[in-house]
């Protein structure tokens, strides 16, 4: 993804600040590279890590990501469905929604 294409927060801190942005995106890629897990499961966690947090620019965000890189809504809905026991109900549907307001776009 390149700077033109980030989201506007991300964007701004990648032209305003860019030797941050540059230390930021150096530590993604370090922390991608440093263990077994291949590019479609890690997808799916950071999904997850983005819906147990609460963050719905996250959420789309990593939902765009993935419908880019081939992944199919019905995967991407299933993280909302696992969130369901351990965050609740709300949060779940909450994270369902997120999902939806990307996939429901393609």
């Amino acid at each position: 993804m390149s700077r033109q294409e980030l989201p506007a927060g991300a964007g701004l801190v990648a032209e305003q600040y860019p030797e941050v942005w540059d230390a930021f995106t150096a530590l993604g890629k370090a922390c991608a590279e440093s263990g077994p897990l291949d590019a479609r499961t890690r997808r799916l966690v950071k999904l997850a890590l983005a819906v147990g947090a609460g963050s719905e620019g996250a959420v789309h965000s990593h939902v765009r990501r993935a419908l880019e890189e081939g992944e199919s809504a019905a995967a991407l809905e299933q993280v909302a469905m696992l969130a369901v026991p351990t965050l609740g109900l709300p949060g779940g549907v909450a994270a369902l929604t997120w999902i939806q307001d990307i996939t429901s776009d393609r």
